[in-house]
């Protein structure tokens, strides 16, 4: 049976007695146009290893797989193992893994360079995003659904209401773009909230991963207290010394700091602790 020839995603859905798990926040993805959008989006075909977190039934690995990639798809709900396993007959190109993507190690699977293309877990989509830009393991490219609350801090300015510690991090080690928006209504069973899609392209002059690290304590500490000056909600990392040390303003809070200068805190962060 070719893929083609396998039943639509609700009758195979149906004819197994599934349901989406709360608890693991899923909300399946069954309308194939939009899967297929998001494939075109993740820029794949033949010849490219792409990852897959919480696939659930499949709906975008089929749209995945129709583009000719080898997919390796990592699920933790053990139920949808059948149809996965359908697909994998199907296509000759699925590798299945059932495990917690939280711990797997994403070198290991790929053997080498891989994109990542996923409708993540709302539950773990942050931690997860947060895991691949930190590395040690790049991905050549993420293209990811969130919540569009998640999607917009993702790719924030500095100065608006959703920048924070997570568009900070995705800024200064991707370049980050918000490429498409989903409503509630395309999910099975609707969310509460509408999703998007953020497209991400590691830097090649991303920080190290010292200067990661470092960037990780100052924005949490930055970002716990942004409605204080930087002077106040750093300073058990040095205060205002430390702000004007990396030529910034002590009176400015964490909101409307760029990239650029979060990194050259971190920096001096990293300077004044070696000194």
């Amino acid at each position: 049976m070719s893929l083609a020839e396998l039943p639509s995603l609700r009758e195979s859905l149906e004819a197994h007695g599934l349901w989406a798990k709360k608890a693991f926040g899923q909300h399946f993805l069954l309308d194939l146009n939009i899967t297929r959008k998001i494939a075109r989006l993740a820029a794949v075909g033949a010849g490219d290893v792409v990852i897959e977190v919480g696939p659930g039934p499949g709906g975008l690995t089929r749209a995945l797989l129709e583009t000719g990639a080898r997919v390796i798809a990592v699920e933790k709900d053990e139920r949808f193992r059948p149809l996965l396993e359908d697909l994998a007959r199907a296509s000759g190109r699925l590798e299945l893994v059932f495990a917690d993507a939280l711990r797997v190690d994403e070198a290991a699977l790929a053997g080498g360079a891989a994109h990542l293309v996923s409708n993540l877990p709302y539950n773990v989509g942050t931690p997860l995003l947060i895991k691949w830009l930190a590395g040690p393991w790049t991905p050549t490219s993420l293209t990811l659904m969130f919540q569009k609350e998640v999607a917009e801090r993702i790719v924030a300015a500095p100065g608006s209401d959703a920048y924070g510690r997570l568009g900070v991090l995705a800024q200064a080690t991707a370049r980050a773009h918000l490429v498409m928006e989903a409503p509630a209504r395309a999910f099975t069973p609707p969310p509460n909230v509408d999703s998007a899609v953020v497209r991400l392209e590691p830097r090649a002059d991303r920080p190290s991963p010292e200067l990661l690290d470092a960037l990780q304590t100052l924005t949490a500490a930055a970002f716990g207290q942004r409605r204080k000056m930087l002077r106040s909600s750093l300073k058990m990392l040095g205060g205002e010394d430390l702000v004007r040390a990396a030529s910034l303003d002590p009176q400015a809070r964490a909101e409307v700091v760029d990239v650029p200068g979060f990194l050259a805190l971190a920096g001096t962060w990293i300077e004044r602790r070696a000194a």
